[in-house]
């Protein structure tokens, strides 16, 4: 947004506004999307610039040729879908009409090939069920940062958490009851608009897998009064006492785990997999949907559905019967 809104001089106390309203905008989207969104665009720029074409304003055939070789690398049909996105919108704050519409005969037809050609079946980390859950923890260290990851895997996987979320929770978050423990959820990526809400998680009969007695431990031996939850354990078991994990240390912590509990398919483990293995075996232990939803935070069936698949090739399998007779 410009100062530039009239040919009067602003006020200071429009300058103000003008300043908030910046902020505002800057803040419309998820940091992350930005961020994706930026690489894509620096991608495109220095592709074209490789091969002397211009990028702004770029041109149909351009593009199609730029996602052409995006399908060679290769990259998911769902990343080079995203880039188009990230062009478009660079057309549009540079006052140019986008380029990148699959209305253009050449280009929606290049796209749609690359769909036929790859494939649309976006590719889905392995989901962690309650055996895995336990093997990760049997194997973390008697030390600090054991303590902290055993809580992490635990809170994560009781709560289907994403790993934004488990990074972000404060101890302001946390209100412990005689149940368990509820954690409020500040923001997260379908409620960008920071409403927040309540996920309760409760005791364990098990204590060795209690996530709230986990959580006690760590924030006792970490000595956390206050801020962030889990954080950075340093080598010589010094907690950080500011800053709390980063979303992608928490999936270097989980693939770390995995390699020590000895699973064989690391790579397709992350931190979503406490989330999508909450609702697979949430569904293969009989849950209703609805209640799966109250606490993952899904607003629709369809979108649930992405995660309930894997619990239902078993609990909803004929196969089971057939060696009945």
């Amino acid at each position: 947004m410009s100062s530039h809104t009239s040919l009067i001089a602003p006020s200071r106390g429009l300058e103000q506004l003008i300043a908030r309203a910046n902020t505002f905008i800057s803040r419309a989207r998820a940091a992350s999307t930005v961020r994706a969104y930026r690489s894509d665009w620096n991608d495109f720029t220095h592709w074209c610039q490789s091969h002397r074409l211009n990028f702004l304003p770029a041109t149909p055939e351009t593009i199609a040729l730029y996602i052409t070789d995006l399908a060679s690398r290769p990259l998911a049909v769902a990343t080079i879908v995203r880039r188009l996105t990230a062009i478009s919108k660079a057309h549009a704050a540079a006052g140019h009409t986008s380029p990148a519409s699959t209305r253009n005969l050449v280009l929606g037809d290049t796209l749609r090939g690359i769909k036929r050609t790859l494939g649309t079946a976006q590719h889905k980390k392995e989901a962690l069920l309650a055996k895995d859950i336990r093997r990760l923890v049997a194997t973390c260290p008697k030390n600090l940062s054991g303590t902290r990851d055993k809580a992490l895997f635990l809170l994560s996987f009781a709560g289907a958490f994403r790993r934004s979320e488990s990074s972000a929770l404060t101890v302001e978050d946390l209100k412990f009851c005689r149940e368990g423990v509820v954690c409020t959820l500040r923001r997260s990526k379908t409620d960008q608009e920071g409403a927040g809400r309540e996920v309760g998680i409760p005791y364990s009969k098990d204590k060795t897998i209690c996530p709230v007695l986990a959580l006690k431990a760590w924030l006792r031996q970490a000595k956390i009064k206050t801020g962030s939850v889990f954080r950075r354990v340093d080598r010589y078991g010094f907690v950080s006492r500011t800053r709390g994990l980063d979303p992608s240390s928490v999936a270097y912590i989980v693939k770390q785990a995995a390699r020590r509990a000895g699973f064989r398919s690391v790579r397709d483990v992350s931190g979503h997999s406490f989330r999508s293995g909450h609702v697979s075996q949430a569904v293969r232990n009989g849950v209703p949907e609805y209640v799966v939803m109250k606490q993952t935070g899904h607003k629709s069936r369809e979108v649930l559905g992405a995660y309930i698949r894997l619990g239902e090739l078993f609990t909803q399998n004929p196969a089971q019967s057939l060696w009945a007779a």
